[in-house]
């Protein structure tokens, strides 16, 4: 049986918000522990789109998703905060002063404070759903790109009409790389409509046009069969007609089908999969439990990155008058504060 942890917070949920919540309890001298289902840090920035580049946060031009996790992950070493990857809270139980946790695999852990940001749950990737398909999957059937550079030259065949179908066609068809390798882009979607963004759509259909890519829409597969040297074949139904596309690598974004899981059974206010909150501290309905990220909502909540970390910072303040009471919470400032500066294991000059 694994030790009994006690900490000050516990945060669950390792993406971007999750790892800026440390940081921000970091600061004010909260220790914490973070937990994720997922086997490694970063959620769907490095589940979903570790390649895929990100424009809006602040003071950063351009990164992709991996890149800003390294980033996260670099900032929150001065806290040594404690991770507990692979596994999930199944159990909460609140007493007077703490909350009793128990996960998955038997972890046991007692905080005075507890914070959700786990995005839009428990997720997994909504797959397709062909008989047998499932057992090519990480072969040529993926559900993320993990490492573009290993779909380079081959025939891909995408699948959706959200962001992630849009970016990755795009991506693949600009790539001079894959396109020096004999590559090509194929893209299918069930309607003529898109849910991606408007631009991502406009370059879609130039790319199609200048016979970039191979766009297919008002279609649906139906069926496929092995060809030769791991290769594929399609059944493809459209409109009017049926064809058949060969490929090397078939790619789904079919969107995501989130799970809160146990979350839902700990008495929070939740509606539509999000929690409810206040905007002083994003505190739940709970006292000491705050939800941050896009699992929060809010009148004007917008779901972005940059939403999530202005969250952790209010939260982080919320939770320090609970873990200090009756002492003064002052604001003080990276450049100023030798406090901070000592926590953060910055030299003075």
């Amino acid at each position: 049986m694994p030790k009994k942890i006690e900490t000050d917070a516990l945060i669950i949920g390792a993406g971007p918000c999750g790892l800026f919540q440390v940081f921000e309890l970091g600061l004010l001298g909260i220790d914490s522990v973070l937990i994720d289902s997922l086997p490694t840090i970063g959620g769907q920035c490095t589940e979903l789109y570790p390649d895929k580049p990100i424009y809006d946060i602040p003071g950063i031009p351009v990164c992709t998703g991996e890149e800003l996790i390294e980033n996260l992950s670099k900032q929150i070493e001065p806290f040594s905060p404690k991770m507990i990857l692979g596994d999930e809270v199944t159990e909460l139980e609140a007493n007077k002063d703490s909350f009793d946790i128990k996960t998955q695999k038997g972890q046991q852990i007692t905080a005075k404070t507890v914070f959700i940001a786990g995005g839009v749950g428990s997720f997994q990737p909504r797959k397709i759903r062909l008989k047998g398909i499932d057992d090519y999957e990480n072969k040529w059937l993926h559900y993320k790109v993990k490492n573009k550079e290993s779909f380079y030259g081959k025939d891909i065949i995408i699948a959706g009409g959200g962001d992630s179908a849009l970016d990755w066609a795009i991506d693949f068809a600009e790539s001079s790389e894959h396109k020096e390798n004999g590559g090509t882009v194929s893209l299918i979607h069930r309607r003529d409509e898109y849910r991606g963004a408007e631009s991502s759509v406009q370059k879609i259909k130039a790319l199609a046009e200048s016979k970039q890519i191979d766009l297919y829409e008002n279609s649906k597969i139906s069926g496929f069969d092995i060809g030769e040297e791991n290769s594929f074949i399609l059944d493809i139904n459209t409109n009017d007609s049926k064809l058949n596309l060969i490929g090397d690598a078939l790619l789904v974004f079919f969107g995501l089908s989130p799970k809160l899981g146990p979350i839902a059974e700990w008495g929070l206010d939740i509606t539509k999969k999000s929690i409810k909150v206040d905007t002083e501290s994003y505190q739940t309905n709970i006292p000491g439990i705050f939800a941050i990220g896009d699992i929060s909502d809010y009148p004007g909540k917008k779901k972005l990155i940059l939403s999530g970390f202005h969250e952790a910072a209010l939260a982080a303040f919320a939770a320090k008058a609970i873990i200090t009471p009756g002492k003064k919470v002052n604001l003080q400032y990276t450049t100023t504060s030798p406090l901070l500066k000592e926590r953060l294991g910055v030299s003075e000059k």
